[in-house]
């Protein structure tokens, strides 16, 4: 792998509806566009394949991932279009009573290269009455993942994972130069944080972030924030989306990776340290780790 080598990543933005049908027709044409304008990594959002709230509904559509035609269909279309499709993740049967939510990587060859099972669900009151559990239908994920790219090795994350700054630093100190955050944010908690916390990430690892997101009112009534994002280490936007479906692209160099990591070498840095708690005495101290 050549440090020079550099790519075009391409964030595809969806509306994803209320069946899987009609999402992978707005998929594949989203993904086409992408290709075309010469991208060779392309990234879709946080359950690409159908956005239901109702729990009958959902597992009325479910399929398990060997039966599921959204997961055929793209990797048909990436053997057919010679590109990395990173399907950022499909709601699939676990179980007859759990769902999860899955991230597929696949290679140009159509042949799946990782997956990965989203670890933190969303599970929130906002103060504005909106609530939500994903934990009621979905099973989260045990390990993280990492996978290698003809430019460097990628992290998979999903939405949530985004506020728990310890499982991007551990992908980082694993090898990883990108890091993807497919994500279906709500609009409230996207306005507040979106931004923030995707180059906060970029930022704390000296990694590319790729976060492809859901965009404008779903047929589910629920509204997502959009904005898409491709943030390069240093933690510049090199390209961001509105709140329509589009494709959104940027010119990727890795090494831009340790040009970041040399000007600031923070992954190198982590120490472990001790959380004293006066209240408990010495002998109820937590050790943390802070890196390896």
């Amino acid at each position: 792998m050549s440090a020079d080598l550099t790519f075009t990543a391409a964030m595809v933005q969806m509306r994803t509806g209320l069946l899987p049908e009609p999402s992978l027709a707005q998929g594949t044409k989203l993904i086409r566009e992408a290709a075309a304008q010469g991208a060779e990594y392309v990234l879709t959002p946080e359950v690409s394949n159908m956005m239901q709230l109702n729990r009958k509904a959902l597992f009325e559509h479910l399929a398990a991932e060997e039966d599921d035609v959204s997961l055929k269909a793209y990797r048909a279309l990436a053997a057919e279009l010679k590109i990395h499709l990173h399907i950022g993740s499909l709601a699939l049967r676990a179980s007859p009573e759990k769902a999860v939510n899955r991230s597929f990587l696949i290679g140009p060859d159509g042949a799946v290269i990782a997956s990965y099972d989203k670890i933190h669900m969303f599970d929130i009151d906002l103060p504005d009455g909106e609530s939500y559990r994903e934990s009621a239908n979905y099973q989260p994920g045990e390990s993280a993942v990492i996978a290698d790219l003809p430019w460097g090795r990628i992290g998979l994350t999903i939405c949530y994972d985004l506020r728990f700054p310890a499982l991007y630093r551990a992908l980082a100190e694993s090898g990883a130069s990108f890091l993807t955050v497919p994500s279906a944010f709500t609009r409230k908690t996207g306005e507040a944080h979106w931004h923030t916390l995707l180059r906060a990430r970029a930022i704390e690892t000296g990694c590319f972030v790729f976060a492809a997101a859901q965009a404008g009112m779903h047929e589910n009534k629920r509204e997502t924030y959009g904005h898409s994002l491709i943030i390069d280490p240093w933690g510049v936007v090199l390209a961001e989306g509105g709140v329509e479906p589009g494709v959104f692209m940027a010119k990727i160099d890795p090494a831009k990776v340790e040009t970041a990591r040399r000007a600031v070498p923070s992954l190198q840095h982590g120490r472990r340290f001790s959380v004293a708690d006066p209240k408990a005495g010495p002998e109820h101290l937590h050790l943390v780790r802070g890196s390896a």
